[in-house]
Order: C-alpha cells, then sequence, then structure tokens
C-alpha cells in the first residue's frame, strides 16, 4: 500500500506560501495520485480509498483555483 501512504503524505504537506510553479507540481500531483487511487478503488471498493481520493480532490481544487487568480474566499 505504498500509493496510499503516499497519498496520505501528500495530505500532511504545508500549503502555505507556494510559488506559481509548487502550485503546478502540486495540482499535477493530486491529480495522478487520484487516478492512480481510483484504479485501486476499481477493484477493491474500499470506502477508505474513496474517502482519502475525496480529501485529495478537495485540496487539488484550492491549489487550482488560486492558480487561476480567484481570489480566495473563507
Amino acid at each position: 500500500m505504498d500509493l496510499i501512504d503516499r497519498a496520505l503524505e501528500f495530505e500532511q504537506r504545508k500549503m502555505r506560501s507556494l510559488s506559481t510553479s509548487d502550485r503546478v507540481k502540486i495540482s499535477r500531483e493530486a491529480k495522478a495520485l487520484i487516478l492512480d487511487l481510483n484504479q485501486i478503488y476499481k477493484e477493491k471498493k474500499d470506502e477508505k480509498i474513496m474517502d482519502i481520493m475525496k480529501r485529495i480532490t478537495v485540496i487539488k481544487r484550492k491549489v487550482e483555483k488560486r492558480l487561476k487568480g480567484a481570489p480566495l474566499t473563507a
């Protein structure tokens, strides 16, 4: 379950004061993790994997919102 460990580590990273290139890297890494986790989910149908994918998707959306220039709202 190395992939799940990578996904959990990705969630724990600090996402403060990132440069644009850092945001692009994070977005791409999140997409790759989600797609890889989805392949595992298709086989096992484990709800824990689905929960991880949902949490990573939230992070990815926040990062992409900043990349597109939309102001963050609380």
